[in-house]
């Protein structure tokens, strides 16, 4: 299997891996509408063997006066508590939600980003699982608890400082690309559900997640991402490609993209549009890209 690919498993495999001991799963289900729901649908059925990671609770950290809706947890933190849920360093890990990867791909980042790199996500989710014929259960099984130790990597990601200070400094764009993972009429300012201003950072190029996947909620082939991702970004080295959403989860998607189609190394604004607004003293634009 190719290194990139290796970020992704297919429900069959995954099925005919379930019994493996090293193996720990995690079901990332969660909606913003209803912060419960995902829990719910956890306890009313669940992949065997997977325990619940709640977004605001396990990987986030508390909203602070300067700080988007979910801001990364720490570190420490984060690999106490999936130790105690059995992840050790030499743990196998996969992740799955019903949204496309959309949630999912949090928890994918955040482990890459404290140092573990043994995780996948479930190509097409849930429900993928169901067509390969997996069962659910409502059983919760407890692993023996292990140590994991955070070993963070703060190049993967970009502070609001830091990303308010590039841009200013680089007002064309030649040193960094800007992809916003939202939806077309959220970016062009058009609709915003969530958040108290509408819009997109200045210089940010639209790329929604949905458009990485197929039909059926799976992945395009790496081909056709490296198509879609170098269609906008030209030549531009990964390294100079931030990605952003609303609150630094769903951007984890389009990473999650370029990592599948070969353009390695891309950082994730983590407080992302939700807390690129704390500040009336940054801009804001509207309309297309």
């Amino acid at each position: 299997m190719n290194r990139a690919r290796e970020n992704l498993v297919d429900a069959s495999t995954l099925l005919a891996g379930i019994v493996d001991p090293d193996l720990r799963l995690f079901d990332c289900r969660f909606s913003l509408a209803d912060p419960d729901a995902g829990r719910r649908a956890y306890a009313e059925g669940h992949l065997p063997g997977a325990a619940y990671a709640d977004l605001d609770a396990h990987l986030s950290s508390p909203i602070g006066a300067n700080t988007g809706r979910h801001p990364l947890p720490d570190p420490a933190s984060l690999a106490d508590w999936l130790g105690k849920c059995g992840v050790s360093a030499t743990t196998r890990v996969v992740v799955y939600d019903d949204a496309g990867g959309g949630f999912a791909v949090r928890l994918w980042w955040l482990l890459r980003w404290i140092g573990h790199d043994r995780v996948a996500l479930l190509d097409g989710g849930l429900q993928a699982w169901i067509a390969a014929g997996g069962t659910l259960t409502r059983a919760v099984h407890r692993h023996e608890p292990a140590e994991l130790i955070a070993r963070p990597e703060d190049t993967r990601w970009i502070t609001t400082e830091a990303l308010a200070a590039e841009l200013a400094a680089d007002p064309t764009g030649g040193r960094l690309t800007l992809i916003d993972a939202r939806a077309p009429e959220r970016f062009r300012g058009e609709q915003e559900p969530i958040d108290p201003v509408a819009g997109h950072i200045p210089g940010a190029i639209n790329l929604p997640l949905t458009e990485n996947l197929d039909a059926d909620g799976r992945f395009l082939s790496a081909d056709r991402l490296r198509e879609r991702f170098t269609r906008s970004i030209g030549q531009a080295p990964p390294s100079s490609i931030v990605h952003s959403c609303g609150s630094g989860v769903n951007a984890c998607h389009n990473l999650l993209a370029m990592e599948l189609a070969g353009l390695h190394g891309s950082r994730l604004y983590a407080g992302s549009w939700s807390e690129w607004i704390r500040s009336p003293e940054r801009s804001v634009a509207t309309g297309s890209d």
